[in-house]
Parts: structure tokens; sequence; C-alpha cells
């Protein structure tokens, strides 16, 4: 039995960070045939990444409300509770983030800054 989930996704709208060109959401479509095989055509890889894209955000509808573990450079490790993320993702936003400094009652975490992260349903 699998678990459905509502579309479309609602997703929360926060500014945009930075154009640094690297953070805007998939790599191009030459470096998407590289990773799916040089045989795909052009709409092949599209589908694929609007795929991909989909479970993305289908994932982070699952999150919500969850607790998740964020792992940054260095080795550090935070927890949370899983709010939102805009649309590209550049941000997170998460509440009662455990830092070793303390709990924040509320966070935006760019996406750039992170390694990983990963939550239990």
């Amino acid at each position: 039995a699998g678990c459905t989930m509502p579309v479309p996704v609602g997703v929360l709208r926060l500014p945009r960070g930075p154009p640094d060109g690297y953070s805007r959401g998939f790599a191009t479509a030459a470096a998407a045939a590289a990773v799916t095989g040089s045989s795909n055509t052009e709409a092949e890889v599209q589908q694929l990444r609007a795929l991909l894209r989909q479970r993305f955000l289908r994932a982070l509808t699952a999150a919500r409300n969850h607790p998740v573990r964020f792992w940054f450079p260095g080795g550090l490790r935070l927890e949370a509770t899983f709010r939102a993320t805009d649309s590209e993702p550049v941000t997170v936003q998460v509440d009662e983030l455990r830092t070793p400094l303390g709990v924040q009652a509320a966070a935006l975490l760019r996406c750039g800054d992170l390694i990983a992260f990963d939550f239990h349903l």
C-alpha cells in the first residue's frame, strides 16, 4: 500500500537568493544527458527531469512538520522540524532548530550550505 499525495504540491514562495547560477534548479540539458545516457533525446531528458522534480517536491511535502536532520560541511549535523522550502529551492524554513548554541524558534537555511538532509515518516 503506497502513500498517495495530493497534486499539485503546494510550495512556499520565499524571496530569491543571489543569482549565482548554481542553485536555480536542475543542471543543463547536456549534464542531464550525461547522467541519464547520451542516447536520450532532449524530450526524454526533459520528461525525466520533470518526473524527478515532481518526486522531490512530493518528498518535501511529506517532510512537512516532521523532524529532519541536516548535514553541513565540517561534520556539523543539526536537527529541526521541517516547515517549507521555496520553489527553486534556495532556502529551507525550519522550526525548533537545535544548534550547539541552543534552540532557534525559527530559521531559514540556505540549500547551498547543505550537504544532505533526511527525515523519517
